[in-house]
């Protein structure tokens, strides 16, 4: 870099002909001014150019760093990239091979005579069940199969239910593992229901039970079968502002096949239940309950 730039050279210039004027006496004040101002300005404006080239100087040194740290992480995750194609070589497997199998994998998770016995099923009772076959699920209106409240199945429900533990005995569904899983709308649990569930997952888990219950008590074997209870968790539709929402009152069962294979076996082991009391069915010995206070 030069010794002096150029404004200072100019500067350096103004200056020295500004000594020279003075020594020889042969300047008037008003030139004085002048070449004093000028040679001021230009003095201020070297100032602020050499700041700026420090600045430019700092944000140069802080861009490499930046771009120093950049290609760092790049080699790490090239690292890791190379890791993971190398654990996937070792294991046999490749990307095309992965792809193969997600294209390869069915829309529908049930075959079509056990999709052909739900349709069935949910044609034979339209008020109170649906079908999503894309899901393999069956969904019943909370509001058809449980009295406000309550965790025991109404009369209306137990034919359908009968019906559908004969389709889950049928040697086509063998191979199918069965999920219960219970839902509520938003409102909140009244007194009275609270003495006996607590939150309306408590509420929808025991309704999920009592239909698991229901359907071994018409011979399905109680190892295909578990129970979930989402409460007011994941709604069907948006709830209303007072959460009375009969939609999203359900009880949904899925049909599905197990993640290890060699679970159909023993699933389909005959195990028998624990004695106990189950709440399928209303109790004739106890006197009605009140009205509750709201639907649920």
């Amino acid at each position: 870099m030069a010794l002096f730039s150029g404004y200072q050279r100019i500067a350096l210039t103004l200056f020295a002909g500004l000594v020279g004027l003075m020594l020889t006496g042969c300047v008037n004040q008003g030139e004085y001014d002048r070449l004093y101002e000028t040679n001021r300005g230009l003095t201020d404006r070297n100032a602020v150019l050499q700041r700026e080239r420090d600045d430019a100087l700092a944000a140069r040194d802080l861009t490499r760093q930046q771009l120093a740290k950049t290609e760092q992480a790049l080699a790490e995750l090239r690292a890791q990239n190379d890791e993971l194609m190398r654990r996937l070589r070792e294991s046999g497997l490749s990307l095309a091979d992965l792809e193969a199998r997600l294209k390869g994998l069915s829309v529908s998770p049930l075959d079509a005579d056990t999709d052909a016995l739900l349709k069935e099923l949910a044609a034979q009772y339209p008020d109170l069940l649906k079908y999503d076959e894309a899901k393999g699920m069956l969904r019943f209106a909370s509001d058809l199969t449980f009295a406000s409240g309550s965790d025991a199945i109404q009369s209306q429900a137990q034919a359908a239910i009968q019906a559908l533990a004969n389709i889950l005995k049928n040697p086509v569904t063998a191979k199918y593992e069965v999920i219960v899983v219970g839902h509520t709308d938003a409102q909140r649990i009244s007194a009275n229901t609270a003495k006996r569930f607590p939150t309306n997952v408590h509420l929808s888990a025991a309704r999920a039970i009592s239909v698991r219950a229901a359907l071994v008590s018409d011979g399905v074997l109680p190892g295909k079968m578990e129970v979930a209870g989402w409460g007011e968790f994941r709604p069907l539709v948006p709830n209303t502002p007072s959460g009375n929402t009969p939609a999203n009152r359900r009880v949904e069962i899925y049909l599905m096949l197990p993640k290890n294979p060699a679970d159909i076996t023993t699933m389909n082991e005959s195990v028998p239940e624990p004695s106990g009391p189950t709440r399928a069915t209303p109790d004739s010995s106890r006197p009605p309950a009140r009205a509750p206070e709201i639907t649920k």
